[in-house]
Order: structure tokens, then sequence, then C-alpha cells
């Protein structure tokens, strides 16, 4: 195969670089196109286009493959934990039993977070959202911690930055959950691993002792290990750029979070919650919305099934099902919602119209299953998915500074008006009430017709206004000097 691709523009024909992976993956080298032609490539949401070279996670989405720095996550997730596997996504190998021991005993000595943290705590409002709560407690440690903003920082002190957030990060998390079930937060223990601290801040209470379980436990390490890298999606690509700036490991990360609060990212887990709660209002009637979903005429999609990337099936989802399974038996719950889910995953799999199409249940599917049985609210579903994806992060992050790359700009299309001369003040039309038609009237001879209709009901709505507020005044009137 050739080492370059050909593009030919108006006859002239510029040469492009193909790169080869690790893993045998192709890109077209476009870094110098628009130097050489003064012509850019367009893909709108970068669907097709690579931003960086990364040593730090490789995903194949046709034959379900997940490596972390080249290990299988198969075998990270049986033999690993999660501690050691942030370990191996920071610094690019294993850790030595010496060098592990020397991590988890750094990440414990910085459980423990600022007093003050607490008066800002109780300044969220009762119904705050825990993802905003997070994303705003990460950000104050820039704040707390000034020098972490200095970029020209010693490798030691972007150490100590890193042990801070990922020790500290339980603790932020657990403070949004207490503080979304309205209930006194609970300090650290240091005698207990990073999982059982962890749960242990997050259900402890004054009135009654706290058990861990360690199946539960294991489940949870299972979980943050299946997501605690997933190569340049959304959130870490918005850590990458936004710490291409040379802002603060801080406020990447704050920013990674904010980007995964949104549904079409983070929020998939909590999605299928929903949906099952949608088919218990329903009746439970499985066969009605498994038809709906195949019905093409129907909006409706069985959220936890397939996935963007994966186009085969999802290597995580087979491990967490199993861990999904202990942890159901181990509680011995008996929720109609997981019981519907169980219902739904069995008629899916040998269903032949999601078999074709290799829509498997994915570790989103599972992993709701989990924090549902957990007693876990679905607002806190996204600050899970972030407390595992925390290494991820860090690592990109780091590995973008270490690369130098330069600070992310990408560019675009122009598609707004042609060059036009300012009109002074008191020559311009007002066009308040025919703004939002100015994309109809591009294409549509009838506007005249159109902004006739639209002033009436503008005027019949100021009528309408007119009367309400006089009838309103007319009874405070009553109210105040009648009555």
């Amino acid at each position: 195969m050739s080492n370059f691709a050909e593009i030919i523009v108006d006859g002239k024909t510029f040469k492009l670089p193909i790169i080869r992976g690790t893993e045998n993956e192709l890109a077209i080298d476009i870094s110098k196109f628009r130097s050489q032609s003064g012509i850019i490539t367009l893909d709108p949401g970068f669907k097709n286009t690579g931003s960086t070279t990364s040593a730090i996670t490789f995903l194949d989405g046709e034959t379900g493959i997940l490596n972390y720095r080249g290990y299988p996550i198969e075998q990270l997730a049986d033999h690993s934990t999660f501690t050691e596997v942030s370990y191996l996504l920071i610094y690019g190998e294993l850790p030595s039993k010496t060098e592990l021991t020397e991590f988890e005993n750094a990440t414990t000595l910085h459980t423990l977070i600022h007093e003050d943290f607490k008066t800002i705590l109780d300044g969220f409002p009762s119904k705050s959202h825990p993802m905003g709560v997070l994303s705003s407690l990460v950000t104050a440690l820039n704040a707390f911690y000034p020098k972490s903003s200095n970029f020209d920082k010693s490798p030691q002190e972007i150490n100590l930055s890193i042990i801070r957030l990922l020790a500290k990060m339980p603790t932020f998390a657990a403070w949004s959950f207490k503080k979304k079930m309205g209930q006194p937060v609970n300090y650290p223990d240091n005698d207990l691993d990073y999982c059982s601290n962890f749960l242990h801040m997050m259900f402890a209470l004054p009135t009654m002792r706290f058990k861990i379980n360690p199946i539960i436990t294991k489940a949870l390490d299972k979980l943050l290990i299946l997501h605690a890298d997933h190569e340049q999606n959304c959130s870490a690509s918005t850590v990458r750029i936004v710490g291409s700036s040379q802002a603060s490991l801080y406020a990447s990360i704050s920013a990674g979070i904010n980007a995964l609060w949104g549904p079409l990212h983070g929020g998939a887990n909590q999605a299928v919650i929903d949906m099952l709660e949608a088919m218990k209002s329903d009746g439970a009637d499985i066969k009605k919305w498994i038809d709906k979903a195949k019905d093409k005429n129907d909006p409706f999609r069985l959220m936890g099934f397939g996935h963007r990337v994966y186009k085969n099936f999802d290597p995580r989802a087979k491990i967490i099902k199993k861990a999904a399974d202990d942890v159901l038996n181990a509680l011995g719950v008996h929720d109609p919602i997981l019981d519907i889910a169980k219902s739904l995953e069995e008629k899916v799999l040998v269903d032949s119209y999601f078999v074709d199409r290799k829509l498997y249940p994915n570790v989103d599917f599972y992993s709701g299953i989990i924090y549902r049985a957990l007693g876990i609210p679905t607002e806190m579903f996204t600050v899970m998915f972030a407390l595992g994806r925390l290494p991820g992060w860090i690592a990109q992050w780091q590995e973008m500074r270490g690369n130098q790359e330069p600070i992310g700009r990408p560019r675009q299309i122009y598609a707004g008006e042609a060059k036009r001369n300012y009109i002074p003040l008191n020559e311009r039309q007002d066009l308040s009430l025919v703004f939002s038609l100015k994309q109809f009237t591009k294409n549509n001879s009838s506007f005249d017709t159109f902004c006739c209709l639209e002033l009436i009901l503008n005027l019949i709505i100021a009528i309408f206004a007119y009367f309400s507020l006089n009838v309103f005044l007319d009874d405070i009137f009553f109210r105040m000097f009648i009555l």
C-alpha cells in the first residue's frame, strides 16, 4: 500500500502521508493540508477525524476490543483493582508491589478535604444536581491550591495534584450524594480500601453501623475499571482541549465532568432506568415496547442496547453482567424494575431483529441495574461514571501536556451573511417581530401573508395580557381596600 494519499483540487495534486498505528489503524495526516492548499476539511462532530496520537487506550469497535496500555480489559477486570488500573493509565505501566503500596498510601494520605469545603457544600440549594456540585467542588481545588494553576510546575508538583485529585474525588462524590439525600456527610476512613471507603462515605449513617459487603465492593471495583477510559470520547477530548490552553488539572477535569453530564454522554445508564420506569408505569408489557422499538415510524428506542462505537458487542457488558447478577443475588433485592430489566434482556437476546442488527446489551444497561440495586438515585449515576473515568481523564491531560500539543483550535466553514456596511441606528428597521421568520423567508414566497398572521397573533397576545393584568390589579385592590 502507498504511504501517501492524494487529493486533487483544480488540477493540483496534494500528497498526504498515511500513518499506521500500533494496532494497524490507518490515518491520513492532514496537519499540513491547509498550509499547502488553503483548504480545510469539514467533519461535524469529529466523527472521522483523529485529534491526537495516544498511547493510553486502544478501541476497536468492529471486533469489540478494549485495551488499556495494551492490556485487554477482560484481564484487568479479572485480575486487577481500580487503584492498580489507575496507576497503569496515568504512569503507563503496571506497578510493582512496592510502587502500588506507595501509590495507595499516597492517595490515602490525601483523602481528607479542607473544612471550608463544607461551607461551600452548604451553599448549594437542597435540590442541586450532584454533577453540578461535583464539578464545582473540583473547580474549587484551584482556590485551595493556587500553585496548581502555574503551568511551569515541576513533575513532583504535577504528581501531587494528581494524587490529591484521585484521593479527594471519592469524598466529593460521596458528599454530593449526601447533599442530595439531606444527610450528614461522612469523613474518609483511611483504614479502608478505595471502594470500601467510598461506600462507607456514601451509605454510613449516625444511627446505625454500616457493614461493607465484599461482593458489592468487588462489583463496584469492576465498574470503575470498565469506565476508567474510553479513548477520545466527548469528555476526554474536552479535558485535552481545555488543558491545551495551559489550564490547570483541576480546571480541565471539571470541564470533563461537565461534558460527561450531558445525557448523550454519561447519562445513558440513567436513561435505562427511566425507560424501565416507563415500562412499569405502562403495565410492564415487554412485547409492546419491543414492538415499538422495531417500528420505524415510532421514535422510541431501547436504551442500553447497542453502542455508537461497538458495532458487534460491548466487551465491558459481558464482564459487568456477571457482577450485576452477583450483586442482585447478594442483596436479595425484589424490585419490579429489575425484574423488567431481566425480562427485557432475555427477550431481546433471542429476537432476530436485534440479533441481526447486533443490538446487544451494553455496559450502561447493566451498570444502571447495579446502581439501582444499591439504592443510588438515578441523578447520582453520572457521578459514579465520573469517579471511574477520573484516571483516564488524568492520563489524557498528562499525555497532552507531555506531548506539548498546541492549543486546540478547530476551524469552521462560515455560513453567515456576506460582508455588508454598518447601518446607523435611526435608519434600521424594527425586526423584533420578524427576526424569527428570517430563515423561513429565505425559501418561502408567502412571507407577507405569514408576517401579517404573526402580527395579528402578537396583537391578540398583547390584548389578552392587558386584560389579564387589569383583572389581577382589580383583585389586589379589592382585597386591600374592600376586605
